[in-house]
């Protein structure tokens, strides 16, 4: 991140010229020098770890109902075709402040909102030929987009040639912002008609575009389909925050497009 605010031009360029490329061929990139502290994400994902490594009828006092998504879940044994996912989650509203339940949200950096997704949807506007603030407007502007997180937690599964920790699936929001644990792979992204794995760097955050983006962009940027493998061996962390578009505002591709 940090050569898209170097004094050198010629840096600036080239690392924008690799987003965009990340863009248009993937829908998926990593970013590193992200400006949000390495020891806080760590203990987030661990203080996640610990949640969901708590027996069961503690985690259920935080269970999501019928009405509201919000709070713990889980999709052991969903069908989804052929296999079953595998996994827990905790899902939590951001913004708009209606939504937001303090009791429920976590201490999270104001950083990962207020220095990745400004500053990356300012690269993908100015990227695509767009004013810089195109893409922040269409997401809500000074009123605000719409922002949510959720922790996934995929257990050591004894079949994992059998199941997915998450099945294939487009994200249909505008961007999302994953940390995952380095050590135990198992994102993969669909691309060329092949499944590859995701190798993330160490305190990277793996960015994906979604579907309103590819809309806003004339499908220029893509939003990708991509899922989540398990292993017999080690369980995984991983946590997804999403930056969406105000739920009352249409979205519809730039005419400049």
């Amino acid at each position: 991140m940090s050569g898209l605010y170097c004094p050198d031009e010629t840096i600036c360029h080239h690392t924008a010229e690799m987003f965009h490329v990340a863009c248009r061929d993937w829908g998926f990139f990593q970013v590193i020098n992200h400006g949000v502290d390495h020891d806080v994400m760590r203990q987030c994902r661990e203080t996640w770890r610990e949640f969901f490594e708590l027996p069961l009828e503690e985690k259920l006092k935080y269970a999501n109902t019928p009405c509201t998504y919000e709070g713990y879940g889980s999709r052991l044994g969903v069908e989804k075709g052929a296999s079953l996912d595998w996994s827990d989650y905790f899902f939590l509203h951001y913004l708009p402040l209606n939504l937001y339940d303090r009791k429920k949200w976590p201490s999270l950096p104001e950083a990962c909102k207020e220095l990745l997704c400004r500053k990356l949807l300012r690269t993908l506007s100015a990227n695509l030929g767009l004013t810089e603030n195109f893409l922040a407007v269409a997401f809500g502007g000074d009123d605000g987009f719409s922002a949510c997180m959720r922790a996934n937690y995929y257990p050591k599964c004894p079949q994992p040639d059998f199941t997915l920790g998450l099945s294939p699936h487009s994200d249909p929001g505008g961007m999302t912002l994953l940390y995952t644990d380095e050590n135990v792979p198992g994102l993969q992204v669909r691309h060329a008609g092949k499944w590859i794995t995701v190798k993330p760097a160490a305190d990277a955050l793996v960015v994906n575009l979604g579907d309103q983006i590819q809309f806003l962009s004339n499908g220029i940027y893509k939003s990708i389909e991509h899922r989540v493998m398990v292993n017999s061996e080690n369980e995984r962390i991983s946590m997804a925050f999403f930056c969406n578009p105000r739920g009352d505002l249409v979205i519809r591709p730039a005419a400049q497009l």
